[in-house]
C-alpha cells in the first residue's frame, strides 16, 4: 500500500498541550474508523510535531483518501507527498 507524508501547517503546533494533542488524535482516529468502515483502507502510522507544523505519515490507497480524511477531520493538509522509497543507515550495508 502506498505511503504518504502530509504537511499540516498549524501555527503554534509545538505549543499544543498533551490534552490538545490527545483531542486531535481522537478526532483523527474517529475519522479513520469511519473511512475504514466505508471500505477505504487508510492507516495513520505516526506524526512529528514541530513549531508551526505537524508532519504525518499515513498508509492509504491514494492521495484522495488522505485528503478526505483531512477534510472530514477538519485538519489542514497543505502538502500530500507520496513516499517512493525509504532509506536508513542500514541501506548502506545491504548487498
Amino acid at each position: 500500500m502506498p505511503q504518504f507524508l502530509i504537511e499540516r501547517e498549524i501555527p503554534g503546533a509545538g505549543k499544543l498541550s498533551s490534552d490538545e494533542l490527545k483531542g486531535i488524535a481522537a478526532k483523527s482516529n474517529g475519522v479513520l474508523r469511519e473511512l475504514n468502515h466505508s471500505g477505504k483502507d487508510i492507516q495513520w502510522v505516526h506524526s512529528y510535531v514541530t513549531g508551526d507544523k505537524i508532519f504525518c505519515v499515513y498508509n492509504g490507497p491514494n492521495a484522495e483518501v488522505i485528503r478526505e480524511h483531512a477534510f472530514k477531520g477538519g485538519f489542514p493538509a497543505n502538502k500530500i507527498i507520496e513516499v517512493k522509497r525509504t532509506i536508513s543507515p542500514i541501506t548502506a550495508e545491504i548487498g
